[in-house]
């Protein structure tokens, strides 16, 4: 088997779709299917089932996609290492919507002053959608808000973020130095979306409390969600990162929860993937970062 073999397997996988493959492979339609034929016959196994005009991954071809994918993404980041040694190329990077906002742009301007001549293209999505773009190697490295839920990432925390309750101004809560959960839940409750970090955060904590919430207000803004609060819509508990802007502008008043919830923030990448210097650049910056902000913070 060859790589050109594993490079049309990957393309066929992503696209499900053979034809849509051979477009993007500059191949003819019927050298990509023999491919997949002879790669079927060499190991014995289905890789694809064939309903109707369409195909779809067997068990077999998705444990294979696993191998297939990071043997081609090893070959491409070998012929970018290799070629551009240190200078060249680029760094694909996810986090998810907390970093995104107020900690990626910092870094960023502090890599591109090491590395002037590196591409960088960045995402920001849920922390969910950066663990499938990880194992599907569509980014290099993610910075995300939760715990991978995957045994093919690696994860490790580079700094800790404080959740804190916001009320409006002039809140009956408004002057008490700290609040329970408890309290909180007596007012009507603004929470992010089903599936956000924070609100998993949230959700896990109040069902360890026996509190039952229904919010007000759901949203994937948080902007929204500060609003609704500025205005005496209810009460929220949000990433201090997030409102920091907000608190200072006393917009909203800041309550310190009776018992501090703090997440630690994650950098990932796949267990399989290559970590060029690039990379492990990166990924020391955030440490760093990290640091200081918990130095500062002390």
């Amino acid at each position: 088997m060859t790589l050109r073999h594993m490079k049309i397997f990957v393309a066929v996988f992503q696209h499900s779709n053979i034809t849509r493959a051979a477009a993007e492979l500059h191949l003819a339609q019927p050298s990509v299917s023999f491919a997949i034929k002879e790669l079927e016959e060499y190991y014995g196994i289905q890789l694809f089932e064939r309903i109707g005009r369409r195909i779809y991954p067997s068990q077999s071809g998705k444990e294979f996609y696993s191998y297939a994918l990071h043997i081609v993404s090893l070959f491409d980041n070998m012929e970018t290492k290799i070629k551009n040694w240190d200078t060249l190329g680029s760094l694909r990077i996810g986090t998810s919507i907390t970093i995104g906002t107020h900690i990626l742009p910092v870094l960023l301007k502090k890599y591109q002053l090491q590395y002037p001549s590196l591409t960088v293209q960045a995402i920001v999505s849920k922390s969910s959608d950066i663990e499938h773009k990880i194992l599907d190697n569509s980014i290099d490295i993610g910075l995300i808000e939760t715990n991978p839920g995957h045994d093919e990432i690696c994860s490790f925390a580079f700094m800790q973020d404080t959740m804190c309750a916001i009320v409006p101004c002039n809140h009956p809560l408004a002057d008490h130095e700290t609040v329970t959960l408890s309290q909180l839940t007596e007012y009507p409750f603004l929470m992010r979306e089903k599936g956000s970090a924070g609100r998993e955060l949230l959700d896990a904590c109040f069902a360890l409390g026996q509190l039952s919430v229904q919010p007000l207000l759901e949203s994937s803004s948080t902007q929204a969600i500060v609003k609704a609060v500025s205005e005496g819509l209810g009460v929220a508990i949000l990433p201090y990162l997030l409102v920091e802007r907000d608190i200072h502008e006393n917009a909203v008043t800041m309550l310190r929860l009776h018992q501090p919830l703090k997440r630690e923030l994650n950098i990932i990448y796949h267990r399989d993937k290559y970590l060029t210097p690039n990379m492990n650049a990166f990924i020391a910056l955030c440490k760093k970062y990290g640091a200081e902000c918990a130095f500062a913070s002390v």
